[in-house]
């Protein structure tokens, strides 16, 4: 199976373009014409913009939220090596038993 091979374009390049075309100066044929984009593209690239605009204005909450995930997975990870530990130290315990069991 092949995959799409598509243009994948920077978010600095993203974000300039976006801007264009909210701007409206030209119509989003010219300026997908200019920056060699397909106009559909254009009209994804503003619909997820304005979508996600408001993250521009509470960048604090975001970031708490974010802090609070990687505290909850760190934990959660911390909670996962204890148990990868007691198990290995289980099987290890298990498979001395058996071989003490063994008559050669």
């Amino acid at each position: 199976m092949s995959q799409k091979k598509g243009k994948h374009y920077d978010a600095e390049f993203k974000l300039s373009v976006t801007l264009e075309v909210l701007r409206e100066e030209l119509t989003l044929s010219q300026i997908a014409s200019k920056h060699g984009v397909s106009p559909r593209v254009l009209s994804n690239w503003k619909k997820e913009f304005l979508e996600n605009a408001f993250m521009a204005f509470s960048k604090n909450k975001l970031a708490k939220e974010q802090k609070k995930e990687i505290q909850d997975l760190e934990a959660e990870k911390e909670d996962l090596y204890k148990q990868i530990g007691k198990l290995s130290a289980e099987l290890s315990w298990a498979e001395k038993k058996i071989k003490s069991f063994k008559l050669d």
